[in-house]
Protein backbone atom coordinates (compact mmCIF):
# COMPACT_ATOMS: atom_id res chain seq x y z
CA UNK A 1 0.00 0.00 0.00
CA UNK A 2 1.80 3.34 -1.06
CA UNK A 3 -0.10 6.20 0.90
CA UNK A 4 -0.33 9.42 -1.48
CA UNK A 5 -0.99 12.48 1.15
CA UNK A 6 -3.31 15.10 -0.32
CA UNK A 7 -1.12 18.51 -0.10
CA UNK A 8 -3.03 22.08 0.23
CA UNK A 9 -0.09 25.13 -0.72
CA UNK A 10 -2.23 27.97 0.55
CA UNK A 11 0.16 28.47 3.69
CA UNK A 12 1.55 31.72 1.90
CA UNK A 13 0.51 35.08 1.32
CA UNK A 14 -0.30 36.00 -2.27
CA UNK A 15 -2.27 39.14 -4.23
CA UNK A 16 -5.36 37.66 -5.02
CA UNK A 17 -5.95 36.35 -1.42
CA UNK A 18 -5.15 40.01 -0.35
CA UNK A 19 -7.58 41.52 -2.55
CA UNK A 20 -10.37 39.09 -1.21
CA UNK A 21 -9.95 38.18 1.78
CA UNK A 22 -7.83 40.30 3.38
CA UNK A 23 -3.83 41.61 3.66
CA UNK A 24 -1.55 38.60 4.82
CA UNK A 25 -4.39 36.40 4.47
CA UNK A 26 -3.53 32.77 4.55
CA UNK A 27 -4.60 29.34 5.66
CA UNK A 28 -3.73 29.71 9.22
CA UNK A 29 -6.03 33.40 9.19
CA UNK A 30 -8.98 31.21 9.41
CA UNK A 31 -7.41 28.47 11.42
CA UNK A 32 -6.31 30.57 14.26
CA UNK A 33 -9.87 32.41 14.36
CA UNK A 34 -12.13 29.08 14.80
CA UNK A 35 -14.41 29.34 18.21
CA UNK A 36 -15.29 26.06 19.52
CA UNK A 37 -19.30 25.64 18.82
CA UNK A 38 -20.43 22.91 21.40
CA UNK A 39 -19.38 21.51 24.14
CA UNK A 40 -16.03 19.19 23.46
CA UNK A 41 -15.38 21.07 20.11
CA UNK A 42 -11.58 21.11 19.69
CA UNK A 43 -11.41 24.37 18.29
CA UNK A 44 -9.01 26.51 17.22
CA UNK A 45 -6.48 23.94 16.00
CA UNK A 46 -2.87 24.39 16.79
CA UNK A 47 -0.02 22.64 15.11
CA UNK A 48 1.88 20.84 17.86
CA UNK A 49 5.08 22.55 17.72
CA UNK A 50 3.48 25.95 17.29
CA UNK A 51 4.79 26.85 14.10
CA UNK A 52 2.82 28.57 11.99
CA UNK A 53 4.78 28.05 8.79
CA UNK A 54 4.87 30.26 5.54
CA UNK A 55 5.73 27.98 2.26
CA UNK A 56 7.00 31.44 0.98
CA UNK A 57 9.22 32.71 3.72
CA UNK A 58 10.72 29.39 5.08
CA UNK A 59 9.76 27.38 2.14
CA UNK A 60 12.65 25.10 1.89
CA UNK A 61 13.27 24.70 4.87
CA UNK A 62 9.45 23.89 5.64
CA UNK A 63 8.81 21.14 2.80
CA UNK A 64 12.08 19.58 4.24
CA UNK A 65 10.99 19.34 7.28
CA UNK A 66 7.41 17.68 6.11
CA UNK A 67 9.36 15.49 3.39
CA UNK A 68 11.29 14.69 6.10
CA UNK A 69 8.61 13.61 8.81
CA UNK A 70 6.41 11.98 5.72
CA UNK A 71 8.97 9.10 4.97
CA UNK A 72 9.90 8.64 8.63
CA UNK A 73 6.19 7.60 8.80
CA UNK A 74 6.06 5.72 5.63
CA UNK A 75 4.41 8.17 3.38
CA UNK A 76 4.91 7.42 -0.22
CA UNK A 77 4.72 10.73 -1.32
CA UNK A 78 2.61 14.18 -1.39
CA UNK A 79 -0.18 14.99 -4.21
CA UNK A 80 -0.09 18.56 -4.54
CA UNK A 81 -2.81 20.69 -5.42
CA UNK A 82 -2.50 22.71 -8.64
CA UNK A 83 -4.50 26.27 -9.01
CA UNK A 84 -4.33 27.14 -12.90
CA UNK A 85 -6.59 29.19 -15.00
CA UNK A 86 -6.48 29.40 -18.85
CA UNK A 87 -2.46 30.43 -17.95
CA UNK A 88 -3.09 32.21 -14.81
CA UNK A 89 -1.35 30.62 -11.69
CA UNK A 90 -2.44 31.00 -8.24
CA UNK A 91 0.03 29.31 -4.89
CA UNK A 92 2.24 28.25 -7.02
CA UNK A 93 5.58 29.34 -5.34
CA UNK A 94 5.52 26.72 -3.00
CA UNK A 95 5.57 23.85 -6.30
CA UNK A 96 8.54 26.13 -7.50
CA UNK A 97 10.30 26.08 -4.26
CA UNK A 98 10.01 22.71 -4.08
CA UNK A 99 11.35 22.10 -7.98
CA UNK A 100 14.21 24.15 -7.44
CA UNK A 101 15.48 22.44 -4.40
CA UNK A 102 16.15 18.95 -5.59
CA UNK A 103 17.29 17.44 -2.09
CA UNK A 104 14.80 17.54 -0.77
CA UNK A 105 13.75 13.87 -0.61
CA UNK A 106 10.07 13.99 -1.55
CA UNK A 107 7.68 12.23 -4.32
CA UNK A 108 5.12 13.67 -5.32
CA UNK A 109 2.46 14.15 -8.09
CA UNK A 110 0.01 17.09 -9.26
CA UNK A 111 -3.73 17.95 -9.32
CA UNK A 112 -5.31 20.06 -11.45
CA UNK A 113 -8.33 21.61 -8.95
CA UNK A 114 -10.00 22.80 -11.95
CA UNK A 115 -12.89 24.56 -9.78
CA UNK A 116 -13.88 28.14 -10.17
CA UNK A 117 -12.75 29.83 -7.11
CA UNK A 118 -15.88 31.50 -5.74
CA UNK A 119 -17.31 32.89 -1.92
CA UNK A 120 -18.50 29.64 -1.36
CA UNK A 121 -16.50 29.79 2.44
CA UNK A 122 -19.19 32.65 3.01
CA UNK A 123 -21.98 30.93 1.40
CA UNK A 124 -21.61 32.93 -1.63
CA UNK A 125 -20.98 29.96 -4.18
CA UNK A 126 -22.46 32.13 -7.08
CA UNK A 127 -20.03 35.01 -6.26
CA UNK A 128 -17.43 33.93 -8.71
CA UNK A 129 -13.83 35.46 -8.01
CA UNK A 130 -11.68 33.29 -11.08
CA UNK A 131 -13.71 31.26 -13.57
CA UNK A 132 -12.01 28.48 -14.62
CA UNK A 133 -11.82 28.26 -18.31
CA UNK A 134 -10.12 25.21 -20.38
CA UNK A 135 -9.40 26.92 -23.95
CA UNK A 136 -8.45 25.65 -27.17
CA UNK A 137 -4.70 23.85 -27.82
CA UNK A 138 -2.47 26.40 -27.66
CA UNK A 139 -3.85 26.46 -24.22
CA UNK A 140 -3.24 23.32 -23.38
CA UNK A 141 0.14 23.84 -25.00
CA UNK A 142 1.11 26.04 -22.31
CA UNK A 143 -0.53 24.23 -19.35
CA UNK A 144 1.72 21.21 -20.88
CA UNK A 145 4.77 23.13 -20.93
CA UNK A 146 4.54 24.50 -17.38
CA UNK A 147 3.97 20.65 -16.06
CA UNK A 148 6.65 19.41 -18.38
CA UNK A 149 9.35 21.34 -15.82
CA UNK A 150 7.94 18.83 -12.96
CA UNK A 151 7.18 15.87 -15.13
CA UNK A 152 11.07 15.84 -15.80
CA UNK A 153 11.83 15.92 -12.37
CA UNK A 154 12.79 12.71 -11.09
CA UNK A 155 11.31 12.82 -7.67
CA UNK A 156 7.78 12.77 -9.70
CA UNK A 157 5.81 10.34 -9.17
CA UNK A 158 5.36 7.95 -12.29
CA UNK A 159 3.51 4.69 -13.70
CA UNK A 160 5.09 2.92 -16.57
CA UNK A 161 6.65 5.35 -17.76
CA UNK A 162 4.19 7.83 -17.70
CA UNK A 163 3.97 10.97 -15.05
CA UNK A 164 1.21 10.83 -13.13
CA UNK A 165 -1.80 13.74 -13.56
CA UNK A 166 -4.79 14.07 -11.23
CA UNK A 167 -7.67 15.84 -12.54
CA UNK A 168 -9.85 16.73 -9.79
CA UNK A 169 -13.54 17.31 -11.64
CA UNK A 170 -13.33 15.90 -14.92
CA UNK A 171 -17.06 16.39 -16.05
CA UNK A 172 -16.57 19.99 -15.94
CA UNK A 173 -14.34 20.01 -18.98
CA UNK A 174 -16.22 19.42 -22.02
CA UNK A 175 -13.32 18.37 -24.25
CA UNK A 176 -11.01 16.61 -21.73
CA UNK A 177 -10.74 13.80 -24.46
CA UNK A 178 -8.77 16.39 -26.75
CA UNK A 179 -6.86 17.22 -24.15
CA UNK A 180 -5.73 14.06 -22.62
CA UNK A 181 -4.93 13.02 -26.59
CA UNK A 182 -2.92 16.33 -26.80
CA UNK A 183 -1.41 15.98 -23.70
CA UNK A 184 -0.40 12.50 -24.03
CA UNK A 185 0.96 13.53 -27.63
CA UNK A 186 3.46 15.79 -26.50
CA UNK A 187 4.73 13.58 -23.39
CA UNK A 188 5.70 10.94 -26.10
CA UNK A 189 7.34 13.51 -28.17
CA UNK A 190 9.11 14.85 -24.82
CA UNK A 191 10.57 10.82 -24.19
CA UNK A 192 7.64 9.88 -21.79
CA UNK A 193 5.29 6.80 -22.35
CA UNK A 194 2.46 9.20 -22.41
CA UNK A 195 0.37 11.11 -19.09
CA UNK A 196 -1.07 8.30 -16.59
CA UNK A 197 -4.30 10.55 -15.87
CA UNK A 198 -5.99 10.18 -12.64
CA UNK A 199 -9.77 11.29 -12.18
CA UNK A 200 -11.08 12.30 -8.40
CA UNK A 201 -14.16 10.75 -7.48
CA UNK A 202 -16.04 13.59 -5.53
CA UNK A 203 -19.47 14.52 -3.74
CA UNK A 204 -20.22 15.94 -7.21
CA UNK A 205 -21.35 13.95 -9.96
CA UNK A 206 -19.35 10.95 -11.66
CA UNK A 207 -17.75 10.60 -14.83
CA UNK A 208 -19.72 8.55 -17.30
CA UNK A 209 -18.07 9.48 -20.48
CA UNK A 210 -16.98 6.55 -22.18
CA UNK A 211 -14.36 8.16 -24.30
CA UNK A 212 -12.40 9.54 -21.11
CA UNK A 213 -13.00 6.20 -19.13
CA UNK A 214 -10.46 4.63 -21.81
CA UNK A 215 -8.42 7.16 -21.45
CA UNK A 216 -7.49 7.57 -17.88
CA UNK A 217 -5.57 5.28 -15.87
CA UNK A 218 -7.86 5.13 -13.01
CA UNK A 219 -9.80 7.31 -10.18
CA UNK A 220 -9.14 8.52 -6.64
CA UNK A 221 -11.93 8.46 -3.89
CA UNK A 222 -11.97 11.88 -2.41
CA UNK A 223 -13.35 11.79 0.90
CA UNK A 224 -14.95 11.94 2.74
CA UNK A 225 -17.61 14.01 0.17
CA UNK A 226 -18.00 11.32 -1.82
CA UNK A 227 -19.27 8.73 0.79
CA UNK A 228 -21.32 11.14 1.93
CA UNK A 229 -23.36 12.38 -1.20
CA UNK A 230 -23.15 8.60 -3.01
CA UNK A 231 -22.31 5.73 -0.56
CA UNK A 232 -23.42 6.18 3.17
CA UNK A 233 -26.17 3.66 4.00
CA UNK A 234 -29.99 4.69 4.33
CA UNK A 235 -30.52 4.98 8.28
CA UNK A 236 -27.65 7.73 8.12
CA UNK A 237 -28.33 9.80 5.20
CA UNK A 238 -31.89 10.13 7.09
CA UNK A 239 -30.34 10.66 10.55
CA UNK A 240 -27.84 13.39 8.85
CA UNK A 241 -30.86 15.43 7.36
CA UNK A 242 -33.27 15.04 10.05
CA UNK A 243 -31.18 16.41 12.16
CA UNK A 244 -29.60 19.50 10.04
CA UNK A 245 -33.26 20.31 9.01
CA UNK A 246 -33.97 20.65 13.47
CA UNK A 247 -30.55 22.82 13.65
CA UNK A 248 -31.24 25.24 10.40
CA UNK A 249 -35.02 25.58 12.20
CA UNK A 250 -33.84 26.48 15.64
CA UNK A 251 -31.39 28.54 14.43
CA UNK A 252 -33.63 31.09 12.54
CA UNK A 253 -34.48 32.33 16.51
CA UNK A 254 -31.11 32.19 18.27
CA UNK A 255 -28.88 34.49 18.55
CA UNK A 256 -26.00 31.97 19.33
CA UNK A 257 -26.53 29.99 16.50
CA UNK A 258 -25.92 26.23 16.81
CA UNK A 259 -23.33 24.18 14.46
CA UNK A 260 -26.03 23.23 12.06
CA UNK A 261 -23.98 19.91 10.79
CA UNK A 262 -22.42 17.17 12.48
CA UNK A 263 -22.58 13.52 11.64
CA UNK A 264 -20.64 10.47 13.70
CA UNK A 265 -17.10 9.80 11.14
CA UNK A 266 -18.18 6.04 11.84
CA UNK A 267 -20.85 6.48 8.84
CA UNK A 268 -18.31 7.15 6.22
CA UNK A 269 -15.51 5.08 7.68
CA UNK A 270 -18.20 2.00 7.57
CA UNK A 271 -19.05 3.17 3.34
CA UNK A 272 -15.13 3.03 2.88
CA UNK A 273 -14.87 0.26 4.27
CA UNK A 274 -17.65 -1.91 2.71
CA UNK A 275 -16.75 -0.29 -0.88
CA UNK A 276 -14.83 -3.06 -3.31
CA UNK A 277 -12.85 -1.35 -5.52
CA UNK A 278 -11.76 -2.29 -8.96
CA UNK A 279 -8.21 -2.81 -10.00
CA UNK A 280 -7.89 1.14 -11.05
CA UNK A 281 -9.63 2.79 -8.37
CA UNK A 282 -7.69 3.74 -6.03
CA UNK A 283 -9.36 4.67 -1.66
CA UNK A 284 -9.50 7.22 0.05
CA UNK A 285 -9.26 7.70 3.88
CA UNK A 286 -9.77 10.81 5.63
CA UNK A 287 -8.47 11.84 9.50
CA UNK A 288 -11.01 13.96 10.58
CA UNK A 289 -13.23 16.65 8.91
CA UNK A 290 -13.72 20.39 10.56
CA UNK A 291 -14.84 23.48 8.12
CA UNK A 292 -16.23 25.44 10.84
CA UNK A 293 -12.52 27.60 10.93
CA UNK A 294 -13.68 28.54 7.15
CA UNK A 295 -17.69 28.51 7.57
CA UNK A 296 -18.42 28.86 11.34
CA UNK A 297 -21.94 27.76 12.43
CA UNK A 298 -23.19 26.56 8.71
CA UNK A 299 -19.51 23.82 8.38
CA UNK A 300 -19.74 20.84 8.97
CA UNK A 301 -18.36 18.19 11.97
CA UNK A 302 -17.61 14.78 11.23
CA UNK A 303 -17.61 13.89 15.54
CA UNK A 304 -15.76 10.81 16.97
CA UNK A 305 -12.32 10.90 14.77
CA UNK A 306 -9.44 9.84 16.44
CA UNK A 307 -6.02 8.44 15.06
CA UNK A 308 -7.05 4.65 16.36
CA UNK A 309 -10.80 4.20 13.97
CA UNK A 310 -8.13 6.39 11.64
CA UNK A 311 -5.74 3.15 11.97
CA UNK A 312 -8.88 0.46 11.94
CA UNK A 313 -9.91 1.91 8.41
CA UNK A 314 -6.71 2.08 7.02
CA UNK A 315 -5.59 -1.94 7.77
CA UNK A 316 -9.31 -2.43 5.88
CA UNK A 317 -7.48 -0.35 2.76
CA UNK A 318 -4.01 -2.48 3.15
CA UNK A 319 -6.08 -5.63 3.07
CA UNK A 320 -8.30 -4.39 -0.48
CA UNK A 321 -5.00 -3.05 -2.03
CA UNK A 322 -2.60 -5.66 -1.39
CA UNK A 323 -0.83 -7.24 -4.41
CA UNK A 324 -2.23 -4.45 -6.90
CA UNK A 325 0.38 -3.04 -9.39
CA UNK A 326 -0.91 0.41 -8.40
CA UNK A 327 -1.91 0.24 -4.81
CA UNK A 328 -2.27 3.95 -3.93
CA UNK A 329 -4.42 5.11 -1.09
CA UNK A 330 -5.33 8.76 -0.67
CA UNK A 331 -5.19 10.36 2.54
CA UNK A 332 -7.06 13.95 2.63
CA UNK A 333 -5.06 15.00 3.72
CA UNK A 334 -1.51 16.34 4.78
CA UNK A 335 -2.41 19.72 6.29
CA UNK A 336 -5.97 21.03 5.18
CA UNK A 337 -5.84 22.71 8.37
CA UNK A 338 -8.73 25.17 7.50
CA UNK A 339 -10.92 21.53 7.31
CA UNK A 340 -9.53 20.27 10.46
CA UNK A 341 -9.03 17.14 7.65
CA UNK A 342 -4.58 17.04 8.83
CA UNK A 343 -2.19 14.46 9.77
CA UNK A 344 0.19 16.95 10.10
CA UNK A 345 1.09 16.67 13.98
CA UNK A 346 -0.97 19.15 15.41
CA UNK A 347 -1.55 19.81 19.50
CA UNK A 348 -4.44 17.39 20.12
CA UNK A 349 -3.21 14.19 18.44
CA UNK A 350 0.23 14.76 18.92
CA UNK A 351 1.71 12.62 15.88
CA UNK A 352 -1.20 9.83 15.93
CA UNK A 353 -2.65 9.79 12.54
CA UNK A 354 0.54 9.55 10.87
CA UNK A 355 2.21 6.63 14.14
CA UNK A 356 -0.89 4.65 12.99
CA UNK A 357 -0.10 5.02 8.98
CA UNK A 358 3.74 3.52 9.83
CA UNK A 359 1.97 0.85 11.90
CA UNK A 360 -0.41 -0.63 9.36
CA UNK A 361 2.39 0.07 6.95
CA UNK A 362 4.89 -2.33 8.93
CA UNK A 363 2.34 -4.96 10.06
CA UNK A 364 1.05 -7.97 8.36
CA UNK A 365 -2.10 -8.82 6.55
CA UNK A 366 -3.32 -11.95 6.98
Amino acid sequence: MRVIAIYLPQFHSFPENDSWWGKGYTEWTAVKGAKPLYKGHIQPAEPLDGVYYDLKEDGAGTLRRQAELAKKYGIYGFMFYQYYFKGKKLMETPLEILLENRDIDLRYSLCWANESWTRAWYDKAEEVLLKQEYGNEADWEEHFRYLLRFFKDERYIKIDGKPVFQIYRTFEIESLAAMADYFNKRAVEEGFEGIYFIGGRTAAQTEDRPEIRKRFGGWYYFEPGYTLKHDMSAFATAEYNVTVAARTFINTFRKNKLLERRIPIKHIYDGIAKREYAQNEYPGILAGWDNTPRRGYKGLVYTGSSPALFGELLTELKKKTEGRKNDFVYVNAWNEWGEGAMIEPAKHFGCGYLEEIKRVQDETIS
